[in-house]
């Protein structure tokens, strides 16, 4: 179609999250009759806990109704900052941390700091793909480096290591990752800060949006832990995941001082500001009870190792246990289909919403990704329902 309106061509390069459109077409089904069980979305099915959301309703008849720092409120600020402390035994400024409204937000603006025309720019494949997006629109060259089934989805530092260049200007991590439930070992993390210190330039942004959902033998680490890359990291990390409070769009970035200015700028310039009853709400998300979070670690843990063995029992499928979040990301080569075909077999003819593995970049051929955000039953049904066919 001819572009009337001459809409600038960087809007092209924008990509999507295919896991939103399967539930658009999971949910027709679903309207039309069909009985669906959802494996696609990537968010908790649980309730937010009860105090939180008190604590937002009560903001909200306290009068809380305007704008707030476009920083977040201080203390809120204070709160992350103090949780880190609490959680990792890592000192963070509040004055580097920037309330926003969603994770997505802190990929944005990485690549928009450090994303232009003629700059490379690394991320995980299989990965989110909202990074790819991200990085294409900021002009920047997107250079994949690849999760490795053998190495448990985790990656190489000395392959990162290896694609710098005098164009490389930031990398994106991510662990525990989404779509493979792989964790990254402390050694490689290890590696890569240390190996970063030929690499002055290159800022790394850390998406941490899963770090208390890790229950492999391989414990989390935080890149906090790093203090020799401290003043060239960013840190992306919310409430969505841990509280189940994807709907209430909470994330926070912790920036370098020399970038947090810059950073401050693009939130008054997109968002302005936070909603700040939300604000409140993450507060006692932070300050409150936290035997929920732990409950629904136990949970998705439980529901992992339950999909990952019957998944194995599949023909044709072979999985990796995940280390962490709550995926599973098994390998489907062995039913000689291509992953967006198994995708279509499994909602159209199965019911059994899924995500092709291809959804999160081009390594993701010959794998699906099954959420574990979703109770036993309808795990154990799904599987019932795919050893129909496979």
């Amino acid at each position: 179609m001819k572009n009337i309106y001459n809409v600038a061509q960087r809007n092209n390069d924008l990509g999507t999250e295919t896991a939103f459109s399967v539930l658009a077409k999971a949910n027709k089904l679903a309207s039309q009759g069909k009985n669906i069980i959802n494996l696609g979305i990537g968010q908790p099915d649980f309730q937010t806990p009860e105090h939180i959301v008190e604590a937002g309703v009560k903001a909200l008849k306290d009068g809380h109704h305007g704008y707030t720092q476009s920083t977040g409120i201080p203390k809120l600020r204070e709160a992350v900052s103090e949780d880190i402390k609490r959680r990792h035994d890592v000192n963070v400024s509040p004055e580097q941390i920037l309330i926003v409204p969603g994770g997505k937000v802190i990929i944005f603006f990485s690549a928009m700091l450090m994303g232009e025309k003629g700059k490379e720019i690394l991320y995980p494949n299989p990965g989110f793909p909202i990074y790819e997006s991200a990085i294409n629109y900021s002009g920047a060259k997107a250079i994949p480096y690849k999760l490795c089934e053998d190495q448990g989805f985790s990656f190489s530092a000395d392959d990162i290591l290896k694609k710098i260049n005098e164009r490389t200007s930031l990398i994106i991590i991510n662990s525990p990752a989404n779509p493979t439930g792989g964790v990254v070992p402390r050694k490689e993390l290890e590696k890569l800060a240390d190996g970063l210190q030929k690499f002055p330039n290159v800022v790394l942004m850390s998406d941490e949006i899963y770090d208390q959902f890790c229950f492999g033998d391989e414990s989390f680490t935080t890149m906090l832990s790093f203090p020799e890359i401290r003043e060239r990291l960013i840190i992306l990390n919310g409430w969505s995941k841990t509280y189940a409070m994807t709907g209430w769009r909470l994330g926070y970035g912790i920036f370098p001082a020399k970038l947090y200015e810059i950073a401050e700028k693009l939130a008054v310039n997109i968002h302005s500001c936070v909603n700040a009853s939300a604000q409140f709400a993450a507060l006692e998300a932070l300050k409150g009870p936290q035997d929920c979070v732990q409950e629904m670690n136990n949970t998705f843990k439980k529901r992992a190792e339950i999909m990952f063995a019957k998944l194995n029992d599949l023909e044709g499928f072979k999985c990796q246990k995940p280390s962490g979040a709550f995926y599973c990301f098994p390998n489907i080569n062995g039913t000689n289909k291509n992953s967006t075909e198994i995708q279509n077999i499994l909602l159209d003819e199965l019911g059994v919403a899924t995500v092709a593995g291809t959804s999160f970049g081009k390594f993701g051929e010959g794998y699906v990704r099954l959420s574990c955000a979703n109770s036993l039953e309808a795990i154990e049904e799904a599987v019932s329902r795919m050893k129909t066919i496979f």
